[in-house]
């Protein structure tokens, strides 16, 4: 994978905010983070997830087997790693702070009401998976592979704009970093042009995180890392 660099470690599931706000949890649920140096790569933080989400801001939200969701809290001061949002989640997505989306495993979406009492508004529309970016863009696809742009902050029209293609994972950086993968595993990139959106990038992956600054990441079936080195000399 000439456009990828492998990274030592194995990740099932990985989350990027920025270049240098890098988060992946392995198959048994532990969660880790990036030190930011290749050589030494993870740091293993308290806690175990099912998904993860981490945002250019620095928040980071994950949900876990019993699809029980948490914010962390681990940079605030020596208390508890997490703090526990009341609801169920098993599905998470934090583009920043104020925007955080989640699905149910009945693939009902919700979006944080950035009020932790009363924390998640249902949004129109089923998902197997969404993603939610720092500038507002969020994008979703469902069990059909259908793949969907939110535009429910538009105006009184649909919610959600359909996208010809056909994902089974999403992930959006911002409105023009939009990657995602099909079934089979292949990589595609969002060209900016709805009428054909999809540009394929070399490589496979069951999970993909795309940030706000252009850093992407990738794990395979294998569990292999890597980041994503196409846009370099």
């Amino acid at each position: 994978m000439a456009h990828w660099k492998k990274i030592s470690g194995g990740l099932s599931g990985i989350s990027v905010g920025s270049r240098s706000n890098v988060w992946g949890i392995n198959p048994a649920g532990s969660v880790y983070r990036f030190t930011n140096d290749d050589a030494t790569p993870w740091h293993n933080v308290p806690g175990t997830a099912t998904d993860i989400s981490a945002a250019a801001d620095g928040t980071v939200w994950a949900v876990n087997a019993s699809n029980e969701i948490f914010r962390y809290t681990g940079d605030q001061g020596p208390t508890a790693h997490w703090k526990k949002i009341s609801g169920g989640l098993s599905g998470i997505s934090v583009g920043s702070r104020s925007n955080v989306w989640g699905i149910n495993p009945a693939g009902s979406v919700y979006r944080f009401t950035n009020d932790d009492a009363t924390p998640w508004h249902n949004v129109p529309g089923t998902a197997t998976d969404i993603s939610a970016a720092a500038d507002g863009t969020v994008w979703a696809v469902n069990a059909s592979n259908e793949i969907f742009r939110y535009t429910g902050d538009q105006g009184p029209t649909a919610h959600w704009k359909k996208i010809s293609g056909g994902l089974s994972g999403i992930s959006v950086g911002s409105r023009s970093n939009v990657w995602g993968i099909n079934p089979a595993g292949s990589i595609y990139r969002f060209t900016n042009d709805d009428s054909t959106p999809w540009h394929n990038v070399p490589g496979t992956a069951t999970d993909i995180s795309a940030a706000a600054d252009g850093t992407v990441w990738a794990v395979n079936a294998s569990n292999e890392i890597f980041r994503y080195t196409g846009d370099q000399p």
